[in-house]
């Protein structure tokens, strides 16, 4: 007698029912199913989001973002920049080959406003500044020699040597001498710098669209010469006095010539290509880059050196410039009627509102309603319905009913062989559904040599009447509060009664 096979532990054979509960269920297919509720309240509701969903659409999408054209950020661009002026210190005249760096002409530029001057600076030995960490000494003990500060002047002999001016001592260090807080001399050059006049040439590419456009005007005589900009009379005469970008920048002319800044001039080319070239237009706007409000880092200064020899010995003159920084910052888009990119956000419109509908068993009608033969199946699954399935689902009396209603699952026999064929073909549309009997039904012969095997069960259930295509929701009688109330839900015990459902 052959042994009995040991049974596999309870929580094996649990976990391979989950695992073919699970593996049966990914393989299912869901199709929507739709509930007419007539409730005013609710269909006042589901309307007034439909409306905010199509004024979305029709003002902020196609009107403000013109979601209907196809669009490119970012121009191909050039700059070139021309300053011209000439301005005076108290000891010389300045030129703009002294006081503009870089002296190219490109986007990015400094007009020299304010110098400190350290002249006649030779290679030696002097005394290192006192603003450098334990630079001030004592004695030649507090001086270590060869030590290097990275933020000094040079490297460390040894000796502790009196200051440049006052009582105090600091360590010497071999390197330009004297240092810059030793020997260095203030200069303003801002005095005519607000009328220095700055040009601004600027051309942009838009390559998706072949569509180039520059900031001067085409014309041959000398218009250049004797314009200057102006928003509404010279648009296109990119010419600017220095004083007019700091103005419109919101800022103080002197104060920043001071002590530096950086001011951005930004160009902008927003360009609708569906009307003329005309119509785009550079729009220039200026505002302060910089941090002015932290003393930290608030300014703007850079240093350079001029360097000759004098008696065979080679000297330079150390210049720490204040100066405010130009930067041409070019941006934009460009934006084309395209039929991909409308389509989409039409598609996108009408479905959220619920025009687009999705038709079923071949035949198309009006939204929310169709006719109640076997062939026709409508649904509209607007973005709007999902506040209101919420509020159908959660507050309204009958909301056990509804959710029964709504979600239902249709199983085919297996046995079958004929329960493909039907549902593939009812799912496509080409052929009527089966006899759909809930139950056997004893008043209904069976046909001749037909057996039992050969019944095909339906694959849906089937309605019992005409209120279970459409529940209507009836006004209130005495139901408790709220104001989705309805009539009183009948006991949970009736939900399983298909034929009580329907006569709700």
């Amino acid at each position: 007698m052959a042994a009995a096979e040991p049974k596999p532990p309870a929580g094996v054979a649990a976990a391979r029912r989950l695992a073919r509960g699970c593996w049966s269920a990914f393989w299912d297919y869901e199709t929507p199913k739709v509930i007419v509720v007539k409730n005013r309240r609710l269909g006042v509701v589901y309307r007034l989001v439909q409306l905010l969903i199509l004024l979305y659409f029709v003002w902020y999408v196609f009107i403000v973002q013109k979601s209907y054209q196809d669009r490119e950020t970012g121009p191909e661009s050039s700059v070139i920049t021309k300053v011209k002026g000439i301005t005076s210190s108290e000891h010389k005249v300045w030129d703009v080959e002294e006081y503009v760096k870089p002296p190219e002409g490109g986007s990015v530029f400094s007009i020299i406003t304010r110098i400190e001057v350290t002249p006649s600076q030779t290679l030696g030995t002097c005394p290192e500044s006192v603003r450098v960490s334990n630079a001030t000494c004592d004695s030649d003990e507090d001086c270590v020699a060869g030590e290097l500060d990275m933020l000094g002047n040079g490297v460390r002999t040894g000796r502790c040597v009196p200051y440049y001016h006052g009582a105090s001592k600091t360590c010497e260090v071999s390197g330009w001498c004297p240092v810059e807080d030793g020997a260095s001399v203030s200069q303003f050059l801002g005095k005519m710098a607000p009328n220095f006049t700055i040009l601004i040439k600027n051309s942009i590419h838009y390559p998706k669209f072949q569509f180039s456009k520059g900031n001067i005007e085409n014309r041959k005589d000398s218009y250049l010469k004797r314009c200057m900009f102006d928003e509404v009379l010279h648009l296109y005469c990119p010419i600017f006095r220095l004083g007019f970008i700091v103005e419109r920048a919101g800022e103080n002319f002197t104060e920043l010539a001071h002590t530096g800044g950086v001011i951005g001039v930004i160009i902008n080319w927003d360009c609708d290509l569906d009307l003329p070239a005309s119509n785009c237009n550079p729009k220039y706007s200026f505002r302060r880059l910089d941090p002015k409000h932290i003393p930290a880092s608030s300014g703007y200064n850079f240093r350079f050196a001029k360097y000759y020899k004098i008696n065979g010995s080679s000297t330079r003159t150390l210049i720490k410039a204040y100066g405010i920084r130009i930067d041409v910052i070019v941006h934009g888009q460009a934006g084309k009627f395209s039929l991909i990119p409308t389509i989409i956000n039409l598609a996108t419109a009408l479905t959220s509102i619920g025009v687009v509908r999705n038709t079923h068993w071949g035949l198309d009608t009006c939204c929310g309603w169709g006719s109640r033969g076997a062939l026709t199946y409508l649904s509209c699954w607007p973005q709007g319905s999902f506040l209101c399935d919420w509020i159908l689902l959660t507050f309204m009396n009958k909301n056990k009913v509804y959710s029964h209603k709504k979600y239902d699952k249709v199983c085919t026999s297996k046995d079958s062989p004929g329960s493909w064929p039907v549902t593939l073909a009812l799912v496509l549309g080409q052929a009527p559904p089966p006899p759909c009997p809930c139950s056997a039904d004893p008043s209904r012969p069976q046909e001749e040599g037909q057996s039992q095997a050969q019944v095909i069960p339906p694959p849906r259930p089937c309605p019992t009447s005409a209120l279970s295509e459409q529940m209507v929701d009836t006004p209130d009688r005495g139901a408790g509060p709220g104001p989705w109330a309805s009539e009183p839900s009948q006991q949970d015990s009736a939900l399983t009664d298909p034929r009580g459902l329907a006569q709700l």
